[in-house]
């Protein structure tokens, strides 16, 4: 992880607990040209924003060395919503399952946009990222650009995925994190993944949001009842696919595949032959 950045996510010139003396001070540093958060010009705002920032920043060195301090013994209430992020990371990429389980909370619930229902509870969520560390293999790893903590043990994590340190392309996402204490412990309880599609529509998207946003504007009570159930259609049409369409086109979906998986290993077994007979002559 590169950066992690701390910072509320309501702003406000009023900061409590500052005593009477800073108050003092601030109000005659400021008070000759009347400066508020509202009337700083965006340049100034900027420049504001980047100090803070900068004044916020951890680097992975510094919470690598925060963690190996504290040691295991000094247990997950010592640690930040953002360590505890940061570290649920760590430990999908080691495939520390156990550990892992530690900071899921029971009642977790996880929304996966790539899947129609979310995951729900603490064995739902668990048997999910089981199949996500597995099917990273070895050498695939989460590469966590940025962690930015917000209020109420809210948490946001930029990332995308590495094979080899090499960044494997439409793999980039972003997660949304809602923690919880739960006996002195903080736990995950919530997250809603976000990852960057694999197919870019362009202005198409455009032209299907006019077109949609046309027909529900036209049959007000179907719209009505379809954003009350969004997933029934889907597993209507799923349904439809199942008894109509997949017994025509799964035959043909598997003959391709065979086919193509057969041209594969011709293909290999050609390399092979090709790279041994090179070796003979050219040694």
């Amino acid at each position: 992880m590169d950066v992690v950045v701390k910072f509320p996510t309501r702003a406000s010139c009023h900061v409590p607990g500052i005593n009477s003396d800073i108050k003092r001070k601030l109000a005659l540093r400021f008070s000759p040209s009347k400066r508020t958060c509202k009337k700083m010009d965006t340049q100034q705002r900027s420049i504001c924003f980047k100090k803070n920032v900068q004044n916020k920043t951890w680097d992975s060195n510094r919470i690598s060395a925060i963690l190996s301090k504290r040691g295991p013994k000094s247990g997950r209430n010592s640690m930040s919503p953002a360590e505890i992020v940061e570290h649920f990371y760590t430990c999908i990429n080691d495939k520390e399952l156990q550990q892992l389980d530690e900071y899921i909370s029971q009642d977790a619930c996880f929304y996966d946009y790539t899947f129609i229902q979310p995951f729900q509870g603490n064995k739902e969520v668990m048997h999910f990222l089981q199949q996500l560390t597995s099917g990273m293999g070895q050498n695939v790893k989460f590469k966590v650009r940025n962690i930015c903590e917000g209020d109420d043990l809210t948490v946001a994590a930029k990332w995308h995925l590495e094979w080899k340190k090499e960044q494997i392309p439409f793999t980039r996402g972003c997660s949304f994190f809602q923690l919880a204490k739960v006996d002195e412990n903080m736990t995950i309880r919530g997250a809603e993944i976000f990852i960057e599609s694999l197919i870019k529509p362009g202005s198409i998207v455009l032209t299907v949001l006019k077109t949609v946003t046309s027909l529900f504007d036209d049959f007000p009570n179907a719209t009505e009842w379809f954003l009350r159930r969004p997933h029934a259609i889907l597993i209507w049409m799923l349904k439809i696919y199942n008894i109509f369409v997949a017994p025509f086109i799964n035959p043909l979906l598997d003959g391709y595949i065979k086919l193509w998986s057969f041209m594969i290993r011709l293909i290999s077994y050609a390399f092979s032959a090709a790279m041994f007979i090179s070796k003979i002559i050219f040694k």
